[in-house]
């Protein structure tokens, strides 16, 4: 879906930086670099993660040789990488941050809360902010996007696969969204065949989620239109592309 669909909305809505929450590419869950070139060669400037971050094993040994990889900020364990990384694009610089949530997730991290505001105050400054919130939970991530609200260009969230109908700008010029949803197999559970999840989730039984290998596909995003003097949002609306 990324490789066919994403060249022509770029072209469409002038899109000039593209963001793509990775943590999931690799057969459902994590990140090999195989998977992490093929997103870069596909025309995405960097890739966040999330909760999946090391879910092989691989990411260890190529998080700090590439240089369009953001992996959660706010980790308790050592990791390779960085939780948030700048970039240059005709001389507007852009921030990309990642931060995993701690409401209803299984990694123990430090708090969303305090790990960006030292952020803030120790970063080189940028002038635009892009946040991936990667939670479970969407009271968590509004209510960090209201702390920040004017502070950062946008927080957008995601994890639950599922795009919400919450998109906005907030009053201070934030843009949000509580989860941009998935882009994959439409058809099943979470993005995988139904029967898969459906024994495990439904029966209790153990079950390998599985990728069909064919099927219609489904590409989910939101646009955001940014002033280049404020770094704060004019604009964010979604896309929802279901394949018929």
């Amino acid at each position: 879906m990324i490789k066919e669909k994403v060249p022509g909305l770029v072209e469409k809505y002038g899109i000039d930086f593209v963001i793509v929450n990775g943590e999931n590419a690799t057969h459902g869950k994590g990140l090999i670099k195989h998977h992490y070139d093929e997103l870069i060669d596909a025309g995405i400037d960097v890739i966040t993660l999330g909760n999946h971050y090391n879910s092989k094993s691989e990411i260890t040994k190529y998080a700090d040789r590439v240089d369009r990889l953001v992996r959660p900020l706010n980790l308790k364990n050592e990791f390779p990488g960085e939780g948030t990384a700048l970039f240059d694009l005709d001389g507007v610089s852009i921030r990309v941050t990642n931060i995993l949530g701690s409401a209803f997730i299984n990694e123990e991290v430090n708090s969303p809360y305090l790990a960006t505001l030292e952020l803030l105050e120790t970063m080189e400054p940028s002038t635009i902010h892009i946040i991936d919130f990667h939670g479970e939970a969407t009271g968590e991530k509004q209510s960090y996007a209201y702390v920040f609200d004017g502070k950062v260009t946008a927080v957008l969230g995601t994890h639950t696969h599922v795009q919400t109908n919450d998109a906005k700008i907030l009053e201070k010029g934030t843009a949000y969204i509580s989860d941009v949803g998935m882009t994959g197999f439409t058809d099943g559970v979470l993005g995988f065949e139904k029967e898969s999840v459906i024994k495990k989730n439904m029966y209790g039984l153990m079950s390998k989620f599985e990728i069909p290998e064919e099927g219609r596909g489904l590409l989910s995003a939101v646009v955001i239109d940014v002033d280049e003097q404020t770094g704060l949002a004019n604009d964010i609306f979604t896309i929802y592309l279901e394949e018929e």
